[in-house]
Formats: C-alpha cells, sequence, structure tokens
C-alpha cells in the first residue's frame, strides 16, 4: 500500500488520516474477529481515525459495536495509542426505541454524562477523542450543552466535540453559544451525508462548517453503494443492491443519471466506488470520506483511492453527471 496522507481536522492541532474508518458494519455485518483484522489492516495502511457511535449495532445490541472496538484496544499493542477515537451521543440506547425512559437520549447535561461514561465503558478507555452530537436537539440550548461538554473536557473524558448531520445555522449558533462562553472549544468538526448524488450538503452545511473552522466528515460516500458500479455489479449477476441503492435505482431518471456516471468512468479506465472517494478528496472542506468496509476486500479498494488522481476532464464530467446544488443563496434566490 501507498503511504497515507493526513490533514489537521478542522482548526485544530490535531492530525488525521485522510481516510477515517467507519465501523457501523462491525458487529451486524462484521464478526468480532473479522471486525479486528479490519481494524489492524487499517492502522498497518496508516489510518489513525475510527469512529463510531454509542448505538451501533442496533436494536437488542445497540453499544455493541463500541464494546468490538474496546476489546481491539484492549488486546495493546500500542492500538488505543495510535487511535484518534470518535464516537457519538443522542440516540436512545434502549432496545426498542419507542421504550426510552425520560433523560436516556437526546443532548440534556445528564444524558451527555451518562453517554460519555457508558462509551468509556464499552470502548475500554478512558478518555474520547472527539465526542460528536448525533443529531441536534432542538429542545436543549447550547449553554447547557457547553456546559456538560467543559466539565467532561477538565475531566479528561474527552478532548474535542464534533457534530453530524447538523444544518448549517445550527453549526453558527453552536459555535456563537461557544464564544460567548469564552475557553470552550466548539464544534471543530461536522460528520454530514455528502457524495456525488447527494451535493446538498455545498449549499449551507460545508460553507459554515469551512467559517467556523470546523473538518467536514462525508459519511456514505458511495450513497449506499449507488455510487460503487451497482448497474455494472447487476448486469454482471453480482449481488443484488439493497436499501437506498435500490430504491434509488426505481426512479428511471436515477437510472439513467448513474448509467451515465458508469459509462464515464468506464470511458476513463477508473473504478467507481475509488473515483467517488477520490472526487471527495478533492472538495473545498473536507477532512475525509468515512469508509465502512464490511470486508477486507473494500478497506483495500477504498485505500487506493487516496492515490487516485483525477483528471479535470473527468472532474468536469462527473459535474456534468451530478451538479451540485451551487452556493447558498444564489441555489435558491436566482
Amino acid at each position: 500500500m501507498g503511504t497515507m496522507e493526513y490533514t489537521q481536522l478542522g482548526r485544530t492541532g490535531l492530525k488525521v488520516s485522510r481516510l477515517v474508518l467507519g465501523t457501523m458494519n462491525f458487529g451486524p455485518q462484521t464478526d468480532e474477529a473479522d471486525s479486528h483484522a479490519i481494524m489492524d489492516a487499517a492502522l498497518d495502511a496508516g489510518i489513525n481515525f475510527f469512529d463510531t457511535a454509542n448505538v451501533y449495532g442496533w436494536g437488542e445490541n445497540k453499544g455493541r459495536t463500541e464494546s468490538i472496538i474496546g476489546n481491539w484496544f484492549a488486546k495493546g499493542g500500542d492500538r488505543r495509542d495510535k487511535v484518534v477515537l470518535a464516537t457519538k451521543v443522542y440516540g436512545n440506547m434502549s432496545p426498542d426505541n419507542s421504550s426510552v425512559w425520560p433523560n436516556h437520549d437526546k443532548l440534556s447535561a445528564v444524558n451527555i454524562r451518562r453517554a460519555v461514561d457508558a462509551s468509556l465503558k464499552r470502548l475500554r478507555t478512558d478518555h474520547i477523542d472527539v465526542y460528536q452530537f448525533h443529531h441536534i436537539d432542538r429542545a436543549t440550548g447550547f449553554d447547557e450543552i457547553w456546559q456538560a461538554i467543559d466539565v467532561l473536557v477538565q475531566q479528561g473524558k474527552i478532548l474535542y466535540v464534533g457534530s453530524s448531520n447538523f444544518p448549517g445555522y445550527k453549526i453558527a449558533q453552536a459555535n456563537e453559544a461557544a464564544a460567548r462562553r469564552g475557553g470552550t472549544i466548539g464544534l471543530v468538526s461536522e460528520q454530514c451525508l455528502y457524495n456525488l448524488a447527494e451535493r446538498r450538503a455545498e449549499m449551507e452545511v460545508i460553507p459554515a462548517a469551512q467559517d467556523y473552522g470546523l473538518g467536514v466528515i462525508p459519511w456514505s460516500p458511495l450513497h449506499g453503494g449507488l455510487l460503487g458500479g451497482v448497474l455494472k455489479k447487476q448486469a454482471e449477476g453480482g449481488r443484488r443492491s439493497s436499501g437506498r441503492a435500490a430504491d434509488a435505482l426505481n426512479d428511471p431518471a436515477v437510472r439513467k443519471q448513474i448509467q451515465a456516471y458508469e459509462d464515464l468512468l468506464d470511458k476513463h479506465g477508473l473504478e467507481p466506488g475509488e473515483a467517488a472517494l477520490a472526487w471527495l478528496l478533492t472538495r473545498p472542506g473536507v477532512t475525509g470520506p468515512i469508509v465502512g468496509p464490511r470486508t477486507a476486500g473494500q478497506l483495500e479498494s477504498a485505500l487506493r483511492a487516496v492515490e487516485l488522481e483525477l483528471s479535470e476532464e473527468v472532474l468536469a464530467g462527473l459535474d456534468e453527471v451530478f451538479p451540485g446544488p451551487g452556493p447558498s443563496p444564489e441555489a435558491f434566490a436566482w
């Protein structure tokens, strides 16, 4: 494998790899032994930024993914020391979502405190490097949130804070509130849905992140497999697409767009999934996309994307197939 590239996370001094290892499949799709092997391979390849969430594992197994990572750290060998560990708080941890006890979800000071302690226990570590809000909490003010975070930073339980799935105005509100408090670091990263097929983040979220010094960490860089050569795989009788990709392909306009995308890359001898990741690495404000491999082979494919140089011709072609929304307010004002 070639050498991994690193960049600062937003305005911080923290150096992170340009690929982020997403762990959402660890547990539900990938067993513990394979998950550990993928994490070892990621470290060997120079990936030092691992992303998870307290709810991963889902349903009755919420928390399972953090436990798999904790067991991996416990194997020693500087594993914890080498990893920039990011997890998330917001979702409720009850096995069935309808039976959440009051204050056992969202971003109240009491739930932040509870959730961080539970995550630390599962992750078998004494600190989380980047603690991320998984969603906005419309009921909790940022003064309360930052007060809770300040305490955790002073206790040494967390170092940095990030957002996920925040609209641009909430990024602004959060960091203006942090600035008014003084001494509070504020958000340093935003993890958002962003890829060739879903570029709306370019309108408000990414400009807000750039203005406030947040690194942008795109999740679902292949839009649920839609950008991974799905039509070619179908034609070759490969695995049937499911979930987001299958739903999207039921729309003839989307199908036509994906065909044009695959044809363009085929003409240039490029592998679609790798090109989609490489495209994100060229985007202003992007720290690095989250790749969530189910298998070691998927990780290898993602690693090749870091070394892929897309020509101006390919970049222009991709813009034609998937035009971005343009900046705000022009995108909707005229």
